[in-house]
Protein backbone atom coordinates (compact mmCIF):
# COMPACT_ATOMS: atom_id res chain seq x y z
CA UNK A 1 0.00 0.00 0.00
CA UNK A 2 1.33 3.43 -0.93
CA UNK A 3 1.64 5.88 1.96
CA UNK A 4 1.20 9.61 1.88
CA UNK A 5 4.48 11.10 3.07
CA UNK A 6 5.45 14.40 4.67
CA UNK A 7 9.07 15.50 4.11
CA UNK A 8 10.87 17.50 6.79
CA UNK A 9 14.20 19.17 6.04
CA UNK A 10 16.36 22.25 6.59
CA UNK A 11 15.14 24.42 3.77
CA UNK A 12 18.00 26.85 3.35
CA UNK A 13 20.88 24.39 3.35
CA UNK A 14 19.29 21.25 1.96
CA UNK A 15 16.58 22.31 -0.51
CA UNK A 16 18.63 21.10 -3.50
CA UNK A 17 19.35 17.71 -1.96
CA UNK A 18 15.74 17.35 -0.86
CA UNK A 19 14.74 18.13 -4.43
CA UNK A 20 16.85 15.28 -5.73
CA UNK A 21 15.10 12.88 -3.36
CA UNK A 22 11.71 14.15 -4.46
CA UNK A 23 12.55 14.01 -8.14
CA UNK A 24 13.46 10.35 -8.05
CA UNK A 25 9.71 9.74 -8.50
CA UNK A 26 9.67 6.93 -5.95
CA UNK A 27 6.36 8.26 -4.64
CA UNK A 28 3.48 9.71 -6.58
CA UNK A 29 3.59 13.50 -6.54
CA UNK A 30 0.15 13.66 -4.92
CA UNK A 31 1.51 11.56 -2.04
CA UNK A 32 4.36 13.99 -1.22
CA UNK A 33 3.94 16.87 1.21
CA UNK A 34 6.18 19.42 2.92
CA UNK A 35 7.70 20.98 -0.20
CA UNK A 36 7.28 24.67 -1.00
CA UNK A 37 9.05 27.02 -3.41
CA UNK A 38 11.18 29.89 -2.19
CA UNK A 39 8.73 32.68 -3.03
CA UNK A 40 5.84 31.01 -1.22
CA UNK A 41 8.05 30.18 1.76
CA UNK A 42 9.20 33.78 2.14
CA UNK A 43 5.61 34.95 1.93
CA UNK A 44 4.52 32.40 4.51
CA UNK A 45 7.26 33.44 6.94
CA UNK A 46 6.15 37.05 6.76
CA UNK A 47 2.74 35.97 8.03
CA UNK A 48 4.34 34.77 11.27
CA UNK A 49 4.91 31.55 13.19
CA UNK A 50 1.21 30.79 13.56
CA UNK A 51 0.83 30.79 9.77
CA UNK A 52 3.81 28.45 9.39
CA UNK A 53 2.33 26.08 11.97
CA UNK A 54 -1.00 26.07 10.12
CA UNK A 55 0.79 25.33 6.84
CA UNK A 56 2.68 22.43 8.41
CA UNK A 57 -0.52 21.04 9.93
CA UNK A 58 -2.27 21.30 6.59
CA UNK A 59 0.60 19.55 4.80
CA UNK A 60 0.60 16.72 7.35
CA UNK A 61 -3.14 16.16 7.07
CA UNK A 62 -3.90 12.70 5.68
CA UNK A 63 -0.22 11.65 5.73
CA UNK A 64 0.82 8.55 7.64
CA UNK A 65 4.64 8.73 7.49
CA UNK A 66 7.14 11.57 7.85
CA UNK A 67 10.59 11.35 6.27
CA UNK A 68 13.19 13.52 7.98
CA UNK A 69 15.91 14.38 5.47
CA UNK A 70 19.02 14.79 7.61
CA UNK A 71 21.74 17.20 6.56
CA UNK A 72 24.56 18.93 8.36
CA UNK A 73 22.41 21.31 10.47
CA UNK A 74 19.01 19.63 10.44
CA UNK A 75 19.06 18.66 14.12
CA UNK A 76 19.33 22.32 15.14
CA UNK A 77 16.37 23.61 13.13
CA UNK A 78 13.34 24.56 15.24
CA UNK A 79 10.80 23.93 12.48
CA UNK A 80 12.23 20.48 11.84
CA UNK A 81 11.90 19.74 15.55
CA UNK A 82 8.35 21.03 15.48
CA UNK A 83 7.56 18.76 12.54
CA UNK A 84 9.06 15.71 14.26
CA UNK A 85 6.96 16.27 17.40
CA UNK A 86 3.79 16.89 15.42
CA UNK A 87 4.44 13.89 13.18
CA UNK A 88 4.88 11.30 15.91
CA UNK A 89 2.20 12.71 18.19
CA UNK A 90 -0.42 12.64 15.43
CA UNK A 91 0.43 9.00 14.68
CA UNK A 92 2.83 9.29 11.74
CA UNK A 93 5.66 6.84 11.38
CA UNK A 94 9.07 8.50 11.15
CA UNK A 95 12.21 7.52 9.26
CA UNK A 96 15.42 9.52 9.03
CA UNK A 97 17.32 9.67 5.75
CA UNK A 98 20.85 11.10 5.67
CA UNK A 99 21.26 13.27 2.58
CA UNK A 100 24.67 14.88 3.17
CA UNK A 101 26.28 12.48 0.69
CA UNK A 102 24.07 13.72 -2.14
CA UNK A 103 25.96 16.22 -4.28
CA UNK A 104 24.50 19.71 -4.49
CA UNK A 105 24.28 21.98 -7.53
CA UNK A 106 28.03 22.58 -7.22
CA UNK A 107 28.64 18.82 -7.11
CA UNK A 108 29.75 19.04 -3.48
CA UNK A 109 28.76 16.74 -0.64
CA UNK A 110 28.27 18.04 2.90
CA UNK A 111 29.47 17.01 6.36
CA UNK A 112 27.33 14.66 8.41
CA UNK A 113 25.30 16.30 11.15
CA UNK A 114 23.72 15.03 14.35
CA UNK A 115 20.68 12.76 14.26
CA UNK A 116 17.68 14.98 15.10
CA UNK A 117 15.81 11.96 16.45
CA UNK A 118 18.27 11.88 19.37
CA UNK A 119 16.54 14.97 20.77
CA UNK A 120 13.23 13.28 21.58
CA UNK A 121 12.07 10.61 23.97
CA UNK A 122 8.97 8.53 24.66
CA UNK A 123 7.20 8.56 28.06
CA UNK A 124 9.32 5.65 29.29
CA UNK A 125 12.54 7.54 28.45
CA UNK A 126 13.31 5.62 25.26
CA UNK A 127 15.01 7.83 22.69
CA UNK A 128 13.10 8.22 19.46
CA UNK A 129 16.31 7.43 17.57
CA UNK A 130 16.30 3.92 19.06
CA UNK A 131 12.77 3.34 17.76
CA UNK A 132 12.82 5.04 14.36
CA UNK A 133 15.44 3.89 11.90
CA UNK A 134 17.78 6.05 9.84
CA UNK A 135 19.34 5.31 6.47
CA UNK A 136 21.83 6.97 4.15
CA UNK A 137 20.30 7.93 0.79
CA UNK A 138 23.52 7.22 -1.11
CA UNK A 139 25.11 4.37 0.86
CA UNK A 140 21.84 2.50 1.44
CA UNK A 141 20.46 3.02 -2.08
CA UNK A 142 17.54 5.26 -1.25
CA UNK A 143 16.60 5.42 -4.91
CA UNK A 144 15.41 1.82 -4.72
CA UNK A 145 14.53 1.54 -1.06
CA UNK A 146 12.62 4.65 0.04
CA UNK A 147 9.27 2.93 -0.38
CA UNK A 148 10.41 0.07 1.87
CA UNK A 149 11.69 2.50 4.51
CA UNK A 150 8.39 4.36 4.49
CA UNK A 151 6.39 1.18 4.99
CA UNK A 152 8.74 0.03 7.73
CA UNK A 153 8.30 3.35 9.56
CA UNK A 154 4.52 3.01 9.34
CA UNK A 155 4.64 -0.48 10.85
CA UNK A 156 6.93 0.67 13.68
CA UNK A 157 4.59 3.51 14.65
CA UNK A 158 1.62 1.13 14.62
CA UNK A 159 3.19 -0.74 17.55
CA UNK A 160 2.80 2.31 19.80
CA UNK A 161 -0.37 3.80 21.23
CA UNK A 162 -1.72 7.21 20.38
CA UNK A 163 -1.12 8.29 23.98
CA UNK A 164 2.61 7.59 23.76
CA UNK A 165 3.66 11.14 22.89
CA UNK A 166 7.24 12.29 22.50
CA UNK A 167 8.86 15.26 24.22
CA UNK A 168 12.07 17.19 23.63
CA UNK A 169 15.04 15.80 25.55
CA UNK A 170 17.34 18.83 25.63
CA UNK A 171 16.86 22.36 26.84
CA UNK A 172 16.00 24.01 23.52
CA UNK A 173 12.26 24.64 23.66
CA UNK A 174 10.43 24.53 20.37
CA UNK A 175 8.56 27.80 20.85
CA UNK A 176 11.55 29.78 22.12
CA UNK A 177 13.97 28.41 19.55
CA UNK A 178 11.61 29.16 16.71
CA UNK A 179 12.03 32.91 17.22
CA UNK A 180 14.47 34.12 14.59
CA UNK A 181 15.61 30.59 13.76
CA UNK A 182 12.83 29.41 11.49
CA UNK A 183 13.54 27.13 8.56
CA UNK A 184 14.56 30.11 6.45
CA UNK A 185 15.86 30.45 2.93
CA UNK A 186 17.01 32.95 0.38
CA UNK A 187 15.36 33.12 -3.00
CA UNK A 188 18.48 31.73 -4.67
CA UNK A 189 18.31 28.58 -2.54
CA UNK A 190 14.69 27.81 -3.40
CA UNK A 191 13.34 24.38 -4.25
CA UNK A 192 12.76 23.98 -7.97
CA UNK A 193 10.14 21.31 -8.77
CA UNK A 194 11.20 18.59 -11.21
CA UNK A 195 14.82 19.75 -11.31
CA UNK A 196 17.50 18.54 -10.98
CA UNK A 197 17.14 14.96 -12.20
CA UNK A 198 17.76 12.06 -9.91
CA UNK A 199 20.81 10.18 -11.20
CA UNK A 200 20.96 6.42 -11.33
CA UNK A 201 24.49 6.59 -9.99
CA UNK A 202 25.72 8.70 -7.01
CA UNK A 203 28.06 10.79 -9.19
CA UNK A 204 25.30 11.80 -11.59
CA UNK A 205 27.15 10.63 -14.70
CA UNK A 206 24.01 9.36 -16.42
Amino acid sequence: MERRVFFSFHYERDAWRAGQVRNCNLLRTEDEYGFIDSVDWESLKREGDAAVERWIAGQMKNTSVSVVLIGSETAKRPWVRHEIVKSWNRGNGIVGVWIHNIKNQDRMTDVAGANPLDHFKLPDGTLLSSVCKTYDWVLNDGRNNLGKWVEEAYQVRAKYGTDEKIVVVDEIGLAAAAVGLSRSTSASAGFTPRSPWCPDDPDGRK
